[in-house]
């Protein structure tokens, strides 16, 4: 990333934002893209068909979420390390993290396969016999890109801590023209169904993985990975990574195990209900973008900077970026409402299920510009200060109590349906941010050594 020679002595400039957080929206735009590309094109199929790919991705998010996580711990120990000018230590940090991936996500594929059964039949409840016969195709073929996605996230994560976010957006260009080249050819023009959707996904992260993994190796970088692959594990660097991914990866399993467990509740009021989920999900993604992009981007700075022991820097890019946050939110929020009725006539969706989704969709942006920034972008400075157990602890009990306890409490109970689970989602997202906002305000943050 561009340091700034100015007199003010800050770390990047303002340019050097920019170069960071644009394709970090370019490509999160296009990750989102994958979604809503598989939903319309699955759309063709039946709504039981997108139903169905909600449900199984569900669970490829919860995996995914970890493993991004884990990848999360690396690159704020590889950032810290470029803070302090030990890139040595920080290139160490890279090896040890690809190594840990590859083999975790090895394992936990296997995990997967031999727990299908489970996943089908427990997980996802009652659900009709159509939309089983179609997960269980899709989960089938999509779990074998795990140790695929696992590789490129941790080597995107790399580039991130770099403030090279170029080279992922570049990536995720190529990953989504694989996909919907593969999503045209094998659904409409071979007509292979459901399979049409799920085998270009894990061609593209294949493709993705290799790439990644090839660029990163170059030792004209900052942050590499050795010529000769790593075998051995360190056990101070992985001690330092998993201090931050573990906490970060226990938050996000909980936080997307939840998600399930409300989709599952969710599944109880009906197809109509599930596809509307599973809309509303897709455009409210894309209502989000900036946001998880920014997100991203102040991990990577606010990392470095405390790596420099600079806390009264840290505190000025946090607060710089949670302001572009919200403005760009605003953008895409209002893009989105502009939107609307070409979206959902995209989908085909009966009326009924048009109209649902309509309601949580205008529900969810007009939250997300408010309050969803402090939510979930400030608790990264946190996190780049290594004080994740506070922002893992306050994240599961605001999951459990909130997200999961008032969907049952006013979905169910109060008769809201589908409705009632994202108005508990909203509560779940102010919880988190009195406490996260109180946090930053205080001291603490700032005294955690790993």
């Amino acid at each position: 990333m561009e340091v700034t020679s100015k007199a003010n002595g800050y770390l990047f400039s303002d340019k050097s934002l920019y170069k960071l957080i644009f394709p970090l929206i370019i490509e999160q735009f296009l990750l989102v893209t994958v979604g809503l590309v598989d939903s319309i094109m699955i759309a063709s199929i039946g709504e039981s068909a997108v139903s169905a790919v909600s449900l199984v991705d569900s669970i490829n998010i919860l995996i995914m979420n970890i493993f991004t996580a884990l990848a999360t711990g690396g690159a704020v120990v590889a950032g810290q390390y470029l803070g302090q000018k030990k890139e040595d230590k920080a290139c160490k940090s890279a090896d040890q993290l690809i190594l840990f991936l590859f083999l975790s996500s090895i394992t936990v594929m296997i995990i997967g396969y031999l727990s299908k059964y489970f996943i089908l039949n427990i997980v996802f409840g009652h659900i009709e016999k159509d939309v089983m016969s179609y997960s269980n195709t899709y989960l089938t073929i999509v779990f074998m890109s795990i140790p695929f996605i696992a590789i490129y996230n941790g080597g995107a994560a790399l580039f991130r801590a770099m403030g090279n976010s170029k080279i992922t957006m570049k990536i995720s260009i190529m990953m989504n023209l694989i996909n919907f080249i593969g999503n045209y050819f094998l659904i409409y023009i071979f007509k292979i169904g459901i399979a049409g959707a799920a085998i270009p996904t894990v061609f593209s992260r294949v493709v993705a993985a290799v790439v990644i993994f090839v660029l990163i190796r170059n030792d004209n970088l900052q942050i590499h990975l050795s010529k000769k692959i790593c075998k051995k594990f360190d056990r101070t660097l992985i001690r330092k990574i998993l201090y931050i991914g573990v906490p970060n990866s226990l938050e996000n399993g909980m936080f997307q195990l939840g998600k399930i467990i409300v989709l599952n509740l969710i599944s109880t009021f009906g197809t109509a209900a599930i596809a509307a989920n599973a809309v509303a999900n897709s455009v409210g993604l894309f209502q989000i973008i900036p946001g998880m992009a920014i997100s991203q981007a102040t991990l990577s700075v606010t990392s470095q900077c405390i790596g420099a022991g600079d806390y009264n820097q840290t505190k000025y890019y946090t607060r710089k970026l949670v302001k572009i946050c919200t403005a760009c939110i605003l953008l895409a929020v209002v893009i989105t409402f502009i939107s609307m009725p070409l979206i959902l006539k995209a989908y085909n969706l009966s009326d009924y299920t048009a109209r649902v989704s309509r309601n949580i969709i205008f529900y969810h942006g007009s939250l997300s510009i408010i309050i969803w920034t402090v939510s979930f972008v400030l608790p990264n400075t946190l996190r780049a200060a290594n004080d994740v157990k506070f922002c893992m602890i306050v994240a599961t009990l605001s999951m459990w109590i909130f997200r999961i306890g008032f969907s049952y409490i006013l979905g169910r109970y109060m008769n809201m349906g589908v409705f009632g689970v994202w108005v508990a989602m909203s509560i779940d997202w102010i919880f988190r941010a009195i406490f996260f906002i109180t946090r930053y305000k205080g001291s603490k943050w700032k005294l955690h050594e790993i």
